[in-house]
């Protein structure tokens, strides 16, 4: 937990989401979105800010279409909570970090 925001692939995710002993924020996102893109170093900023209370990663939807239609995801940008092996909470659209931080506060 150093404050990064890591790339995951399918089996990574899969593997993180259900056996991550901190809650883990997970950034659905894709390369042509302009609002991903923008809420980029915004995601990286809440990463930094609780770095000792939860791990930050994001996944490409474009390159992982599965996880998409899995996790039943109709747009992007998308922030899924997870603790516990399961979803606790999702926050769409693209969010300046003082919201990410206060998306993820109440459930740490």
């Amino acid at each position: 937990m150093d404050g990064t925001v890591a790339e995951l692939g399918l089996s990574l995710h899969d593997k993180a989401v259900r056996t991550d002993e901190v809650p883990l924020v997970v950034d659905y996102w894709a390369p042509w979105c302009g609002p991903c893109k923008m809420m980029a170093p915004e995601f990286a900023k809440a990463a930094d800010g609780l770095r000792t209370n939860a791990r930050f990663a994001k996944i490409d939807t474009e390159q992982f279409p599965a996880v998409s239609q899995r996790l039943q995801i109709r747009g992007i940008p998308l922030l899924i909570l997870y603790a516990k092996g399961r979803e606790v909470a999702r926050l769409s659209g693209a969010r300046p970090a003082k919201d990410i931080a206060d998306f993820v506060r109440p459930h740490l």
